[in-house]
Formats: structure tokens, C-alpha cells, sequence
């Protein structure tokens, strides 16, 4: 895995540069002495993942691929998925007895039964801890009465991702009866039922969506939810956006929610650039490191429907893997230019006002959505400050010889570094949105401040 980051990964140069050879040297010998060690696979992923934050906090991954220490190389069965968690803590309670207590209950806390898609959760208070366990899932990464979701005594929490790897955050919020927030997870309650608030509902139905959405906020105000910018939901994003443009060209403010959407391909935006455009956009290009196993993703984009690519994007990429293919060990500038400068014949009077709301959940390709959309001056954005994951981009997917760890790495880097650089920065809001707003009241107060 070292010998092919150093290889092929984009900014391997570009972190080395910064932070030293000898700094480089030490962190090395710092992990070759920490992985003799280790013979648990979950700790080398994790040892790993150490080793990689060297270099930035973004567009890099490792992670278990197949069943691990068997040399196997092909895809998991759902038996050997299972097999690796069933030593998993488990909860046994009884559903039916448990969902009696909960209905009679008076005090209302995190104790219930609640849904983050794709689980339904049952809470349950055990000692000093409330103990979440699987009620449905997939019964393969996840099965029945397993722990997924912890609140600690001092109101920290731990949720157990799909791998069931630990993910902490410091605090859990009660939202109103029926939502609970605790980092980036949300759930709602089912069981037992109290009133619903519309503003929360609204806030639910947008952090959840999982496919973009339009919606009338009110007669001078129209909103469009895109959660993930990945090539493969395009033709869903155009269609959404061909269906409402009419109106949102008649109607004075736009609202774009894209909180948590962590980026995908930048074609899946394209279509949003002629409703905001004022003033020819400029985008700085890429310049993409030329080696054969990271050409190899060009022929990727051409062979696999996964990436979405229609025909016009697979002559751009078998044009991309000839340039590159003449160029090895070298970075390439496809667009042989700096700059891209992209100009539309129209300027609509209509939507007055584009308000986009942003979080630290955003990166990489909506990263770059933001530097081209606030370019437009009907274009303020609100919310924090986005996470700084977009300098070095483009990651590629790789697995390991023995078939068992998948390993994600960059190759191209941003003709913007030194100058104006994202990583480690993000891109800040023109209205920062802090504390005294709940989540939950952010699409309203974008509205007010539009409308006024």
C-alpha cells in the first residue's frame, strides 16, 4: 500500500514538500514498528488510516474488502459478512414487552424505537448507559440485537458504523419528541408516537433524503435538496431540475440545500450553472498524474455502467487515456489550459436571490460547485464552513493482491495550489448560521433572510 501511494498518489509529492523528508522518515519508522504486532484486521485497517492522515484529511481510504486473513480475493458471501460481526455485542429484549413499557411510558427521553434508514433501532435504558440494538436491517452487515448506538452517562455517544467500526461524537440532542441528532446520524421515533413540529419534519425529510427533491416554500421561495453530487444520481438531478425550472425562472428566491452532500462528479451540477449565472465563470483545471494503474480508471469510466458515463463522456475518456498513455510519470493538463472560462447567453431575470445552504459536511465535488456557483451575484451562501477536501481530488479505487483491503487514493492535483488552496480550509459561508439556530430552523431562516 506504501509503495502504490507513493506511486500514484497525486499529492504524495506535494505533502512531502510540505512537511519534510526526515519529518516523512520518522513517521515511517514510527509505523513499522507499531504494525509487527498486529494480527487483527480491524487494527490494521485502523493503523492504516493513521499512517494515511500524514498526508491530508481527504480523498484517501482503506478499508476490509473480503473476508479477512483468508487470502480469499473473491467478493464476500453474505455467510462470511455475517460470520465476521457475530462476535459482536448483542442486547436480548423482548419486542413486544418493550414496546408495551414504551407506549405506557410517561417521561419522555432517548428510550423508544426509532428509524435511521436503512435501521430501525430500539433504545433502551441499562444501567447508566441507553443501549441501542437492531430491531431491522440488512441481516447480513447487521442482524438482529446487535449494539448499534450507545449514549454514554455524560450524554457522549458511540455509533457502530456499517463495518462496525466506532464513530464517537460529543454530545446527543433531543430535537423535539421524535428526533434525536448526534453528529451526522439522525433518528426518528416511532414508537411511542407524540406530535410532529413541520419545521423539524421538514429538517428530517432533507438530512435523510437520499435522492434529490424540489419543494414550494412559499409564493416568493422554491428548494431544491441534491444530497450527493455521485455521477450516478445525475440523470435523477437533471430531471428534477428540468421538471421545476419553469417555475423556479418565475419565482424570486432559490433555495439549494446541499448540507452533507460530500461531492461525486462534477457533470451532476452542471445543469443548476445556467439558472444562477451573472458573470463568466472560471474554474482553475487539474493536472492528473500519469501512471498505468492510474490511466486505468479512464478505461474504468468506459466499461462500467456504475460511473454513469453516456456516450459523449466516453469519448472524452478514451481521448483522456490516449494523452495520458503518452505521458507516464508525468502530470498532465488535459485541458491544456489554466483556466476554464464558461459563459451562457442568458442572464434570467428571475430567480432575484440564490441562497445555498452549506455545512462541514460538504467537500470534494461540491466543493467545487460552491467555487463556481458564488461567482454569480445573485449567490450567497449560508451555513459553516465546508470541510477543505478538493486541492487533491479524483480518487480511484483499488484492491489489495490478497484481495482483502480496498484502498482509495488520489490522482490529480488542483493548478490552484499554492495560491488559493481548500484542504485543511474549507470554504467559508457569507452568512455564517451559529449555534443559537437549530439545524432544524436553517431552511427558515434562509427563507426570512431571501424574502427580506
Amino acid at each position: 500500500m506504501k509503495t502504490t501511494f507513493e506511486k500514484n498518489d497525486a499529492g504524495f509529492a506535494y505533502a512531502l514538500e510540505s512537511k519534510g523528508e526526515q519529518v516523512y522518515q520518522a513517521h515511517n519508522e514510527s509505523f513499522a514498528q507499531r504494525i509487527k504486532s498486529i494480527e487483527d484486521p480491524n487494527e490494521c485497517v485502523a493503523t492504516i488510516k493513521e499512517w494515511l492522515a500524514f498526508f491530508r484529511s481527504g480523498h484517501v481510504y482503506v478499508g476490509l474488502a473480503g473476508p479477512a486473513s483468508t487470502g480469499n480475493s473473491e467478493t464476500p458471501s453474505d455467510k462470511d459478512i455475517i460470520a465476521r460481526y457475530k462476535g459482536s455485542e448483542r442486547v436480548n429484549v423482548n419486542l413486544e414487552e418493550f414496546t408495551k413499557y414504551l407506549e405506557a411510558k410517561k417521561e419522555v427521553d432517548y428510550e423508544g424505537i426509532w428509524v435511521s434508514e436503512p435501521y430501525k433501532i430500539g433504545i433502551k435504558k441499562i444501567k447508566d448507559e441507553y443501549v441501542g440494538f437492531i430491531i431491522e436491517a440488512d441481516g447480513v452487515y447487521w442482524t438482529k440485537g446487535q449494539v448499534k448506538f450507545k449514549i454514554k452517562a455524560d450524554n457522549s455517544s458511540v455509533y457502530y458504523l456499517r463495518d462496525h467500526s466506532e464513530q464517537t461524537f460529543p454530545s446527543v440532542e433531543l430535537l423535539s419528541d421524535n428526533y434525536m441528532k448526534t453528529g451526522f446520524i439522525t433518528l426518528k421515533r416511532v414508537v411511542p408516537k407524540y406530535d410532529s413540529n413541520p419545521e423539524i419534519e421538514r429538517y428530517f425529510n432533507a438530512i435523510n433524503a437520499n435522492k434529490p427533491y424540489f419543494e414550494i416554500i412559499d409564493d416568493n421561495t422554491t428548494y431544491l435538496r441534491i444530497p450527493t453530487f455521485n455521477g450516478a444520481e445525475k440523470s435523477v438531478i437533471d430531471s428534477v431540475i428540468a421538471a421545476n425550472k419553469d417555475l423556479v425562472l418565475k419565482t424570486h428566491n432559490f433555495i439549494i440545500d446541499i448540507r452533507n452532500n460530500g461531492g461525486g462528479s462534477d457533470r451532476s451540477y452542471y445543469e443548476l450553472l445556467p439558472i444562477l449565472y451573472t458573470n463568466p465563470i472560471r474554474t482553475v483545471g487539474v493536472e492528473f498524474l500519469s501512471t498505468p494503474l492510474n490511466n486505468q480508471r479512464m478505461l474504468d469510466f468506459i466499461s462500467d455502467p456504475s460511473y454513469g458515463f453516456d456516450e459523449e463522456g466516453k469519448k472524452w475518456a478514451q481521448e483522456s487515456f490516449d494523452i495520458l498513455d503518452k505521458r507516464k510519470g508525468e502530470f498532465v493538463n488535459l485541458d491544456s489550459t489554466v483556466v476554464d472560462i464558461t459563459k451562457y447567453d442568458t442572464i434570467h431575470q428571475f430567480p432575484k436571490n440564490v441562497g445555498i445552504i452549506i455545512n462541514e459536511g460538504n467537500g470534494s465535488t461540491a466543493e467545487q460547485f460552491l467555487l463556481a456557483a458564488k461567482q454569480s451575484k445573485k449567490v450567497k451562501l449560508f451555513g459553516t464552513t465546508t470541510v477543505g477536501v478538493l486541492d487533491i481530488s479524483n480518487m480511484y479505487l483499488i484492491t489489495s493482491p490478497c484481495g482483502d483491503l480496498e484502498f482509495g487514493y488520489s490522482l490529480s492535483r488542483s493548478m490552484r495550489i499554492p495560491d488559493m488552496t481548500i484542504d485543511n480550509k474549507g470554504i467559508q459561508p457569507d452568512l455564517y448560521i451559529d449555534k443559537s439556530i437549530p439545524a432544524y430552523k436553517w431552511i427558515d431562516f434562509v427563507t426570512e433572510t431571501l424574502n427580506n
